[in-house]
């Protein structure tokens, strides 16, 4: 995946925004909460479920994401190498777990029924 495949993902989704961070990381986020953030290195962190977690750290696709692996986050170290559909769906999954998690009122805000 391309960091521009990437970005065009994350836009796609419901209320995202995108904010500059950390010295050129580019956090995506909905509500104000992060789902995302594609590392200027190159890499990506992102909010995953439980189950996909324990998954995708045991078999050495991603690693725990520095300090946010007591959330269940991953990290990808190399954009390039991930499957475009895949990655969707990732993304996809982390914008839901996200959302669920606010305000009815913030969802409501924000056009989320």
């Amino acid at each position: 995946m391309t960091p521009a495949a990437l970005d065009a993902a994350c836009r796609a989704l419901a209320a995202v925004t995108m904010d500059v961070q950390w010295g050129g990381d580019h956090v995506y986020k909905i509500g104000g909460k992060m789902f995302a953030v594609a590392g200027s290195g190159g890499g990506l962190s992102i909010k995953v479920s439980d189950i996909a977690y324990e998954a995708l750290t045991q078999d050495g696709q991603a690693r725990p994401a520095p300090y946010l692996a007591r959330a269940k986050w991953v990290r990808f170290d190399d954009l390039a190498a991930l499957d475009v559909d895949e990655a969707r769906d990732l993304l996809r999954n982390a914008h839901v777990l996200v959302a669920t998690k606010l305000t009815r009122a913030v969802r409501r805000g924000l056009g989320l029924g």
